[in-house]
């Protein structure tokens, strides 16, 4: 009897999946709505695309008649202010930028003299002129002249605040900020998860420093390639939409004053959506003294709009898509597992095999797939060292990925939970569908039981970092508070990519070419 519920269940799964070319594309989620995939796509599909004689909230107001969202105050606020800023953005440019292009500032104190300056600049750039800015000539051409020059130029006018959306998890800030999106009629926007944009800006930062001239022995280098990067994205786009804007990596706090000034320095706007407030910004995290600076900077240039309703629109009741959570102590749950993906294999122009993905110059191996479907275990995934940078990738290759044997995890495993919240952000924003095997049901995935067994390596690496006994109690490193946060939003996530209209959004074949993010650099 459990078989063939089995098989009444994966056969439901797989007519939700094959049905998309049949499904009506002005249905989607109430909360999240047809979001872009492709970072670059100028419009959304479905209800969430910009009517054209249509308001903002006059839309929003439509969707709500329809019965494709629920009435909110709060969010109907929201809109107002977001409208306001899309009156404005149509015809807003940020170009001409007036600063040195940052592919031709190189301090020349990098070179002994003019002669091997011109040396090596010949040899770098292959016959092509290249100018050298030293920090006076940059101030002064960011003013809009040259340093002889005395004449100055009339000022730009200064670009509109953005704003920043945050409040608790499945309130509707993504849907609300995907709405702005596809309302402004502005070519130079850009629309990313917050996660694979610092991969992108470190990626430019590691390619900047490379062509470089080499460093010589005993001489101070003063290049820094920050403001450059935010030149670079500058030069790209003036607005920028963030979801999931977060901070939980030491390598990204400690440069995100530095770019996100010279972001809008060049004029572009800012808008994003967070679980945290400004204030709570990598809250507890190592070395966040140099930190908060940021938080003022990003308050001077974006608006913070608290959208905390009390409702988690993800998990109101929807039809689901068959079975897709599955315990492990359940009869047959592995045998109902083997059955889906071999009925989904089946359905692939692919043998089931083995396949290596290239992530920035590593390989990730992945031992069992078939065309865009991936088998995976938790051990694969989450207890190898991998990061955002390799679950984008695997986002970008399959549509379909199964976890298996994933544990209860506890407090303990934080590094664990962290990966698997960090692989649920980037499948969901790229509209993976997920099927888990799990030891617990999803509720109870996460144990916030005491940490126990992780004593001695949090001693040692407290001793490393030449820290005191009261940072155990206080800093996220050793706490796990930014997992037992990020977790709600993990099970929110979860739990909508159960549904019906989920997978089906998800046909990727369907409805969403997969394009490169911010730069088509690698």
């Amino acid at each position: 009897m459990a078989a063939y519920a089995s098989r009444l269940t994966t056969g439901r799964v797989l007519r939700f999946i094959l049905k998309g070319s049949c499904w009506s594309k002005g249905v989607c989620c109430a909360v999240r709505g047809c979001s872009t995939l492709s970072l670059g796509h100028s419009s959304l599909s479905g209800p969430w695309a910009a009517h054209r004689h249509s308001g903002l909230v006059s839309h929003y107001e439509s969707l709500v008649q329809s019965g494709s969202l629920r009435k909110d105050a709060q969010q109907r606020a929201a809109l107002f202010q977001l409208e306001q800023l899309n009156g404005v953005m149509g015809a807003y440019t940020n170009i001409p930028i007036s600063l040195p292009h940052p592919k031709d500032c190189i301090l020349k104190s990098q070179f002994n003299n003019d002669s091997e300056l011109e040396n090596k600049g010949k040899s770098r750039r292959r016959g092509a002129d290249r100018i050298v800015c030293s920090p006076e000539e940059i101030v002064s051409k960011e003013k809009g002249h040259d340093a002889n020059d005395t004449e100055e130029e009339s000022p730009k006018s200064p670009p509109p605040r953005g704003f920043y959306i945050h409040g608790d998890v499945g309130t509707g800030k993504t849907m609300l900020m995907d709405l702005f999106y596809s309302f402004v009629k502005n070519s130079r926007k850009k629309r990313v998860h917050f996660n694979a944009f610092m991969l992108d800006v470190h990626r430019r930062i590691h390619k900047l420093k490379r062509s470089l001239p080499n460093r010589r022995i005993g001489k101070m280098t003063m290049y820094d390639p920050i403001f450059p990067v935010a030149m670079e994205i500058a030069e790209e786009t003036c607005l920028i939409c963030f979801d999931e804007f977060q901070v939980v990596d030491i390598a990204d706090a400690m440069i995100l004053k530095q770019l996100f000034e010279g972001l809008f320095k060049c004029g572009v706007v800012v808008v994003a959506t967070s679980n945290r407030p400004p204030e709570e910004l990598y809250k507890n995290g190592l070395q966040r003294a140099a930190f908060v600076p940021f938080i003022g900077v990003l308050k001077e240039h974006c608006h913070a709009i608290n959208l905390d309703t009390g409702i988690d629109y993800r998990t109101r009741e929807m039809e689901l898509a068959g079975r897709l959570y599955y315990i492990s102590s359940e009869p047959d749950a592995e045998n109902a597992v083997n059955t889906l993906f071999e009925e989904l294999a089946y359905r692939q122009n692919d043998v089931t095999r083995p396949r290596v993905l290239n992530v920035q110059g590593r390989e990730v191996t992945l031992s069992r797939t078939c065309g865009t479907i991936a088998d995976c275990t938790f051990q694969e995934l989450c207890e190898r060292p991998l990061g955002a940078g390799d679950y984008i990738e695997i986002a970008r290759q399959f549509d379909t990925v199964i976890i298996r044997h994933v544990p209860q995890l506890r407090l303990a495993m934080k590094d664990q939970a962290r990966r698997l919240i960090t692989l649920i952000d980037s499948f969901y924003n790229q509209k993976v569908r997920v099927v888990m095997l799990a030891d617990a049901p999803l509720d109870r995935l996460f144990n916030q039981a005491p940490m126990t067994g992780e004593e001695a390596r949090d001693r040692l690496m407290l001793d490393e970092l030449g820290l005191t006994d009261e940072a155990s109690e206080r800093l996220t490193l050793f706490t796990a508070e930014e997992e037992i946060f990020s977790s709600q939003r993990t099970l929110s996530r979860l739990t909508e990519m159960q549904t019906e209209q989920y997978w089906i959004g998800g046909d990727r074949s369907q409805m969403y070419t997969i394009t490169p993010l911010l730069s088509t650099t690698t």
